[in-house]
C-alpha cells in the first residue's frame, strides 16, 4: 500500500475510533494516539470535542487526592474542619478521561486508574470500614508524545487500552483526502456526533450483538500467531468488533468488523511475524504427491455405468446449487492476520524479529535504566521520611497528611497546624543513566571486508542520531586468536571513523573471547552507571578457544558458558546472524544470551542502524 493511501486509511480509523468511543466509551478500555503537537493531533482532538463523549482532562501535575476524592486541603486549612472532594474518576462516569503527555504521567497514579478500570469503582471518600465503593466507568483517551528515544505510556495502561493510533507520519494533506461530507465548509471541523435517537439505537443494537465460536477462537488464534501473550487483548478486540457492527447498525459481526479490530488492537500489538502452520503446509505437499501420480488403468472405463449411478446422477442434477458454507475459524483468522500485516508501515519486520529478545528476562532500554534520587531529575510522588542530608522536606504533602489529624492534636489557635515527625514527607527524583552501545565485530573470514565496511556505516549513523540522546558507542573487533577494544566508549565520530579504518580482517573466530570482553566492557559501564547494550555482528561459526587453540567443538562451549554468562547481567542483546542462511547454532547462542536474533545475509549499513535503534526503542 502506498504511503498516501496508507496515511489515508489510518485516519479514517482514527476518525472511526471516535464513532466507536460515543457507542461504548469504556467497554474496550479507550484509545491510544501515538501524535506530535501538531495540526493533525489538533483535528482529532478537535473532533473528538464536537462528539458526546464527556471528556474530563488530567494534567500531568494531579494529585491522588484529587485523582480518586479525598481531603480538600485548601478548605480544611481555611475552615479548620474536615472537607471531602470528588474526584475526577468519578466525574468522568460514563465518560473517558484525557491524559495529556500520558508518556510522562506518573506511574504512581496509573496504577489506581487501570485499577479503578478493572474493578469500575474507586475507594470511598469517607474513611469508614463500612463504606461502599463509589461505581464509576470510564474509557481513557492516552496522549502520547514521545519521540522515538523517549518512553511510551506503561505497559499497565497499554493493555487496558483497546485501539492503537499511531498518527506520528500522518501528514495533515492526508486529512482533506476525507470525504467532502465529514468536513464542515466553513470551519473544517470534522463532525462525527451522532443524534441521540441515532446514539441511543446503535447501543441497543451493542447489547443483542454477540460474536461467535469460531470468531472468538480465529481471534485468539491470530492473537497467539502475532506474539501477544494476554487474554486481555482478544477480549478487547471482539467488543471492538461488535462496536463497529453496531456502527453499521448490523446485528451480527462481519468480516469487515473482525478485520478492523485486527488492524487497530492486535496489528499495532504484534510482536513477532506470524508463522505458516505446518500441519497445513504438509498436508499440501501430500495432496501434491497425490495428484502428480498418474491415475491407475482402469479396464471397466468403457463399460456404462450401473442404473442407480444414472439415477444418483439425474437426481443431483435436479437439485439446486449448494449456498456457500460459513467461513471456518482457519478462514476467519486468515483474513485477519492479512488485515493485521497490511497495516503494518514498511521494515517492521525487523522491527518484530528485534522485540523477540524482550520476553526473555532483559531490563535495559533504550535510556538507560531508572535511577531514584532526592537531589535533580524528574520529579515523583513523595514519601514519607526525615528530612536531612540529601533529603528534602515536601511542604504540601507533610500539611496534607498533618490536616486530619487536627483535631486529635487539639490545635486550637486560627491559623495554625500542629505537624509531628510522623508527618513529615521527602521529595523523591528519577534520572535516566545514559546507554552505551557495545557492538562486537567479527572481523574472520573472508567476508570480512565488507561487515566492516557496513558496521562502520551503521556506527556512524548511529552516532550522528544518539548525539541529542548523549548516548555512545563501544567497539570489540575479533578475529585471529584474541578480542582487542578497538574503541572505548565514546561519542565522537571523528574517534569512530578513525578506530575503525585500520582494522584489519581475515583469521580464525574467537567468540568466547568476544563475549568475554563484552561481558567485562559491560560490568565496568554498569559500574559508571552506564547501561549497557550489547549487538553481535557475525556468523557464529566459532573455532578459538578461551585459550587462543584451535578446536570448534571446545570454542562451541566457551561461548555458550559466556553467553549464559551474559544473560545473567539482565542487559539487552541483539544477534545479527551473517550467515547465508540461517544458522539454529547461531540462534541457540542468541536465546542463551538471552537476546533477538535477526539474520542478515546481505550487511547493510542502513538496515543495522535500525536494528540497533529498534533495541533502543524497547521499553526497560
Amino acid at each position: 500500500m502506498p504511503n498516501q493511501l496508507q496515511g489515508i486509511a489510518a485516519w479514517n480509523d482514527a476518525i472511526t475510533s471516535l464513532q466507536l468511543l460515543q457507542i461504548d466509551p469504556h467497554g474496550f478500555g479507550g484509545v491510544w494516539l501515538k501524535a506530535p503537537f501538531g495540526p493533525v493531533r489538533e483535528r482529532w482532538l478537535q473532533a473528538l470535542h464536537n462528539s458526546s463523549v464527556k471528556t474530563i482532562k488530567l494534567p500531568g501535575s494531579i494529585d491522588l487526592e484529587r485523582l480518586l476524592g479525598g481531603i480538600d486541603l485548601s478548605a480544611t486549612l481555611q475552615t479548620g474542619k474536615l472537607h471531602m472532594q470528588n474526584g475526577l474518576l468519578q466525574q468522568a462516569h460514563q465518560g473517558a478521561v484525557c491524559i495529556s503527555m500520558a508518556e510522562r504521567f506518573p506511574s504512581a497514579l496509573v496504577a489506581p486508574i487501570t485499577q479503578a478500570m478493572d474493578t469500575q469503582s474507586i475507594p470511598p471518600l469517607n474513611v469508614r470500614s463500612d463504606a461502599a465503593p463509589i461505581s464509576t466507568q470510564f474509557g481513557v483517551i492516552a496522549l502520547d508524545e514521545s519521540l522515538e528515544d523517549d518512553a511510551p505510556i506503561g505497559k499497565s495502561l497499554q493493555e487496558r487500552l483497546g485501539i492503537w493510533l499511531d498518527l506520528k507520519d500522518l501528514a495533515p494533506s492526508d486529512i482533506q483526502a476525507m470525504t467532502v461530507d465529514a468536513l464542515d465548509s466553513e470551519s473544517q471541523a470534522i463532525h462525527v456526533q451522532f443524534s441521540e435517537a441515532h446514539l441511543q439505537q446503535m447501543q441497543a443494537l451493542l447489547h443483542k450483538i454477540q460474536w461467535t465460536h469460531d470468531q472468538a477462537l480465529a481471534m485468539c488464534a491470530t492473537a497467539q500467531g502475532l506474539g501477544i501473550d494476554s487474554l486481555r487483548i482478544p477480549s478487547l478486540a471482539l467488543r471492538v468488533a461488535c462496536c463497529h457492527a453496531a456502527l453499521n447498525l448490523r446485528s451480527i459481526v462481519e468480516d469487515e468488523d473482525l478485520e478492523f479490530a485486527a488492524r487497530r488492537v492486535l496489528a499495532p500489538r504484534a510482536t513477532q511475524w506470524p508463522q505458516e502452520n505446518q500441519e497445513e503446509s504438509a498436508a499440501e505437499e501430500t495432496s501434491e504427491e497425490k495428484t502428480e501420480q498418474p491415475p491407475e488403468p482402469n479396464n471397466d472405463a468403457n463399460k456404462p455405468p450401473p442404473e442407480s449411478e444414472k439415477d444418483s446422477e439425474q437426481d443431483s442434477e435436479d437439485q439446486p446449487p449448494e449456498t456457500p458454507s460459513e467461513p471456518t475459524a482457519e478462514d476467519l483468522q486468515e483474513m485477519m492476520v492479512a488485515a493485521a500485516l497490511a497495516s503494518l508501515p514498511p521494515g517492521m519486520l525487523d522491527a518484530l524479529m528485534t522485540q523477540a529478545g524482550r520476553s526473555q528476562g532483559n531490563t535495559s532500554g533504550r535510556s538507560g535504566q531508572f535511577k531514584t534520587g532526592s537531589q535533580r531529575g524528574r520529579p515523583l510522588p513523595p514519601r514519607p521520611g526525615r528530612p536531612g542530608g540529601n533529603s528534602r522536606l515536601h511542604v504540601l504533602a507533610t500539611l496534607r497528611a498533618a490536616a486530619p489529624k487536627q483535631k486529635l492534636r487539639g490545635a486550637k489557635v486560627q491559623g495554625r497546624v500542629a505537624i509531628r515527625s510522623e508527618d513529615f514527607h521527602v521529595h523523591r527524583y528519577q534520572q535516566h543513566s545514559s546507554s552505551c552501545l557495545i557492538l562486537a565485530l567479527d572481523a574472520s573470514g573472508s567476508a570480512a571486508l565488507q561487515r566492516l565496511a557496513e558496521a562502520k556505516g551503521a556506527v556512524e549513523l548511529l552516532l550522528q542520531q544518539s548525539y541529542a540522546r548523549r548516548d555512545s558507542v563501544c567497539i570489540v573487533a575479533f578475529r585471529g586468536a584474541n578480542a582487542q577494544l578497538l574503541l572505548p566508549m565514546t561519542r565522537s565520530l571523528v574517534r569512530a571513523k578513525r578506530a575503525m579504518t585500520g582494522l584489519p580482517g581475515g583469521g580464525g573466530t574467537p567468540l568466547a573471547l568476544a563475549l568475554k570482553m563484552a561481558y567485562e566492557q559491560a560490568a565496568q559501564l554498569h559500574r559508571q552507571g552506564v547501561t549497557p547494550i550489547l549487538v553481535m555482528l557475525s556468523d557464529g561459526r566459532a573455532n578459538v578457544t578461551l585459550q587462543g587453540l584451535g578446536g570448534r567443538a571446545q570454542a562451541q562451549a566457551d561461548a555458550l558458558q559466556w553467553s549464559a554468562q551474559w544473560r545473567q547481567t539482565g542487559h539487552r542483546s541483539l544477534w545479527i546472524d551473517t550467515s547465508i542462511q540461517p544458522d539454529p547454532q547461531v540462534q541457540n547462542l542468541a536465546h542463551t544470551m538471552g537476546g533477538s536474533y535477526l539474520p542478515m545475509p546481505q550487511v547493510q549499513a542502513q538496515r543495522v542502524a535500525n536494528a540497533m535503534d529498534n533495541l533502543r526503542q524497547l521499553a526497560a
